[in-house]
């Protein structure tokens, strides 16, 4: 990461955390961030549910709620960005403050609670960049007072056909009452099934949370087959909280992210990988920080990973570091490809 980037980074934490988020949406809009730079390396090409990636790292929906930053983001490096989460209509999110560092344990606690623009705004952007390079998917969410969750979903989807490269349906959040509750089979069928029926030509995605017993694994595991989901990602962040986090916010309500999540997320990417058998693509999530830990995944059985926590205290160089790492280490073991390493661990 360059000094200025190194400077920046630092500089934003003289800020609240949710401050810090706003200006750094800011910086990149202004282009004030240092794009580093990156010399794309074939061994990184992969695909992930048809769709052509020049690496296999992408960002985490959470940080660009509202498509503000997509080209910026993608400049940094990314393999594919994923924006939202969106709910049809605007909704302000839980009650400020809401998201915490913890320093100490390169974690975050957040519990935004899907605050967003809204859908309006959202296809406005998306229907404004039509046509430009770049890999965008659009994590959709549920209004917090919906009668009917799962139409939240699908008017989201209809809506944004033909705009995005891919959807994801975000039912792992824990900051909204209630969603984590459509997880369940019955639930699930009904959501994925209105979902499916809806969907044109776009891969859908679903992304659950890590905090799932054995019997939700089979059942999920089950669906997504059933109902023919394009991936799943795995996962969102957690209720739990481990005894080793030692930072003063550490019983903070809401999602944990960052370090601490690694292992637990890991362990139930390789159970999903086991269960699924390769049918179904893997994106993992949870604890990546560096070209390691990223390869971690992909060894334990995804084809691409995502990462949002770790740019909070690494910066925007982190991004080109990783896959500078991802090639090395593909190349030393003698993996012609990403997608010859997916798995491998198993």
């Amino acid at each position: 990461m360059s000094g200025i980037a190194k400077f920046g980074t630092k500089a934003l934490h003289a800020f609240p955390p949710e401050m810090a988020h706003g200006l750094s949406l800011k910086a990149l809009k202004a282009g004030l961030v240092p794009v580093p730079p990156l010399v794309p390396d074939p061994v990184l090409h992969t695909t992930l549910a048809g769709l052509a990636l020049p690496n296999p790292v992408g960002l985490a929906a959470g940080y660009d709620k509202n498509g503000e930053v997509i080209d910026p983001l993608l400049r940094l490096g990314f393999g594919f960005v994923e924006c939202g989460a969106v709910t049809p209509r605007p909704q302000a999110g839980n009650p400020k403050p809401r998201v915490f560092r913890l320093s100490a344990d390169r974690a975050v606690i957040n519990r935004m609670g899907f605050n967003n623009a809204g859908l309006v705004a959202l296809k406005a952007r998306l229907s404004a960049r039509l046509g430009r390079p770049g890999i965008v998917g659009v994590n959709l969410g549920a209004n917090k007072d919906s009668d009917d969750r799962a139409a939240d979903y699908v008017t989201s989807l209809t809506a944004l056909e033909g705009l995005a490269d891919f959807f994801t349906v975000n039912i792992s959040s824990p900051n909204t009452p209630g969603l984590r509750a459509l997880q369940s089979k019955a639930a699930l069928d009904d959501l994925l099934a209105r979902v499916m029926t809806a969907k044109a030509a776009a891969p859908v995605f679903l992304k659950v949370a890590p905090d799932l017993k054995e019997e939700d694994l089979a059942d999920i595991a089950a669906s997504v087959i059933e109902h023919r989901l394009d991936a799943l990602i795995v996962s969102n962040t957690t209720i739990e909280r481990p005894e080793s986090l030692i930072s003063p916010d550490r019983a903070e309500g809401g999602g944990l992210s960052g370090r601490p999540l690694f292992e637990r997320s890991a362990a139930l990417l390789r159970a999903f990988a086991q269960t699924l058998g390769g049918k179904v693509p893997l994106v993992g999530v949870g604890g990546i920080e560096d070209a390691e830990t990223a390869y971690a995944k992909i060894r334990a059985g995804a084809t691409a990973v995502q990462l949002y926590s770790a740019l909070v205290y690494k910066g925007p160089g982190l991004v080109a570091e990783i896959n500078r790492g991802l090639a090395e280490r593909l190349k030393a073991d003698g993996f012609a490809s990403v997608s010859a390493a997916v798995g491998s661990e198993l």
